[in-house]
C-alpha cells in the first residue's frame, strides 16, 4: 500500500513489483511520463497486481452513471462536461512541488473524461489563470482552468476547475448522448429541505473530498483485496495512471506554449 508523497510512488512501484507484490499506490504514478511509464514496464515484467487510486471511479453516483451510460440509456454519448472545484487551495508549499495544477488536480478529471466516454483524446487545449491567489502564480501554477478535448472518435469534452469554491466540494459532470442526458451531482450531508417564505434551503455540498469520496475510498479498498482474492484484474490499472498522466502532460504542455496539442 503506497500513499506517500509523490516523488516516492515510482521507486516504491518498482521495489515492490521487483519483490513479486501486489500493489495499490495513490494517484499519480510519478509526475515524469517516462518515469511513469518505466513502472508500468516494471509492473508488466513482474506480472502483478497493480491498483492506482483513481478512487472516483467506485463512486456509487459515479459509477451508477457509468454503468446506465453502458447500458444505453442515451444511447451514444457525444459530449462531456466536467465541472471540479476545491473548497480552497493547499498550502503554497505544497503546490510548489506538485507537478502542477494539471498532474496534482485535473489528473482525475482526465481519468473520469477516460472511463466515461470509453475513448482517447486526439487533441488537448488547455488554458489557465490565476484567479484565487497570487501566491500560486509566484510559485509557477495555476489555480483555475478550462481544458477542451477531441477524442479520437470526434466526442468533445469540456473540464472546468478552480481551486476556490465558497459554497464547498463541488464534483459533478454530465453527459450528452443521441437520446438525451445523463448528470451526476454533488453529495450534501444531508437532503434535508427547508421551505419558508423567505427562501427554499438545502444543505450545501460536502465541504471536501475526504467526506464526499469516504464511501469511494472504502469500496476502492474492498475491490483491490476481493481482486486478489480471486485473481481478477483490477479496474483502475497502472495503465490508466500513465493515460492520465499524458493528458496531464499535454494539457501542462498546451497551457505554457498557448497551443493545441495533438496526442
Amino acid at each position: 500500500m503506497i500513499g506517500s508523497s509523490t516523488d516516492t510512488h515510482a521507486a516504491l512501484i518498482q521495489r515492490t513489483a521487483a519483490a513479486g507484490k501486489a500493489i495499490f499506490c495513490e494517484k499519480p504514478v510519478d509526475l515524469s511520463l517516462e518515469r511513469a511509464r518505466e513502472c508500468a514496464a516494471a509492473v508488466k515484467r513482474a506480472a502483478v497486481t497493480c491498483l492506482i487510486g483513481f478512487q472516483r471511479r467506485y463512486d456509487p453516483t459515479f459509477a451508477a452513471l457509468k454503468g446506465r451510460l453502458d447500458d444505453g440509456e442515451i444511447g451514444e454519448p457525444e459530449m462531456l462536461v466536467v465541472t471540479s472545484r476545491d473548497p480552497g487551495a493547499p498550502p503554497v508549499d505544497y503546490i510548489k512541488v506538485s507537478g502542477g495544477i494539471f498532474k496534482d488536480m485535473l489528473i482525475h478529471d482526465f481519468d473520469i473524461f477516460r472511463w466515461i466516454l470509453g475513448d482517447e483524446a486526439a487533441t488537448v487545449y488547455a488554458t489557465g489563470s490565476c484567479l484565487t491567489d497570487p501566491a500560486i502564480a509566484a510559485a509557477g501554477d495555476i489555480d483555475s482552468t478550462a481544458v477542451t478535448i477531441r477524442t479520437k472518435k470526434g466526442r468533445l469534452a469540456q473540464i472546468n476547475t478552480s481551486r476556490r469554491a465558497a459554497y464547498g466540494y463541488d464534483q459533478r459532470f454530465e453527459v450528452l448522448g443521441t437520446k438525451g442526458m445523463l448528470q451526476a451531482g454533488n453529495h450534501r450531508p444531508t437532503e434535508v429541505t427547508a421551505a419558508t417564505a423567505e427562501s427554499v434551503a438545502q444543505d450545501k455540498p460536502e465541504h471536501f473530498f475526504l467526506e464526499r469520496y469516504r464511501v469511494a475510498y472504502a469500496r476502492e479498498m474492498a475491490h483491490f483485496f476481493d481482486a486478489l482474492a480471486k485473481g481478477a484484474p483490477v479496474r483502475t490499472t497502472i495503465e490508466d495512471g500513465v493515460k492520465a498522466l499524458e493528458l496531464a502532460e499535454a494539457a501542462t504542455i498546451s497551457w505554457r506554449e498557448k497551443r493545441i496539442v495533438e496526442l
